[in-house]
């Protein structure tokens, strides 16, 4: 049971990363700080005022530039490349002690996941850009904090619950990146 409530939060953190990793971070700092819940003890590195100040600090940076269309997809630009590590960084403290091995290999799943919840946001916001109505940019990034407080929350509260949103919302994003590619690939020309 307690490698599903660690991959729960693997899982959870890493794909909420990978939509706002400043949010993520803070939000297990402040978990930490205040003992919300009860957190291993590998989750203190996240405990640091400074990193709490810091993440708190460009959460609302990024809140701010998240309103403005354009300005999104340059954010999301430049955290193509910050939020997988993060993700990744995340994922590493959610183990605890462990094998340079199975350290490495969650690395991995939870860069993976961060950077495949991260392409999903930011291929939406550029299509959200495209719209020429100015609400949508607003509505989706609200949408976007909800989601990753809520799904914080989760992790932080219910590993397991968290573990069965993540296989879902993969699933879902596997799916729906499956039917993409076959769209793009009827339509382009057959070399001959």
């Amino acid at each position: 049971m307690d490698i599903l409530v660690t991959l729960g939060r693997t899982l959870g953190f890493s794909l909420a990363a990978g939509v706002n990793l400043y949010a993520t971070v803070a939000l297990l700092g402040l978990a930490a700080r205040f003992d919300w819940v009860t957190l291993p003890p590998q989750f203190e590195t996240f405990n640091n005022p400074w990193i709490i100040g810091i993440a708190a600090v460009l959460y609302v940076v990024e809140f701010l530039a998240d309103k403005i269309p354009w300005v999104d997809t340059l954010w999301d630009s430049v955290h193509t490349f910050v939020r997988p590590v993060g993700g990744a960084l995340i994922a590493v403290a959610s183990l605890g002690e462990a094998s340079p091995t199975v350290a490495g290999l969650v690395a991995l799943l939870g860069g993976t996941v961060a950077a495949s919840s991260h392409l999903t946001k930011a291929s939406t916001r550029v299509a959200a850009n495209a719209s020429p109505e100015p609400v949508s940019n607003w509505v989706l990034s609200l949408l976007e904090d909800i989601f990753v407080l809520g799904l914080g929350f989760i992790t932080l509260q219910y590993p397991l619950a968290a573990l069965a949103v993540c296989v879902v919302l993969l699933g879902v994003l596997l799916f729906a990146a499956r039917w993409i590619w076959r769209r793009l690939r009827r339509r382009s020309p057959v070399p001959s």
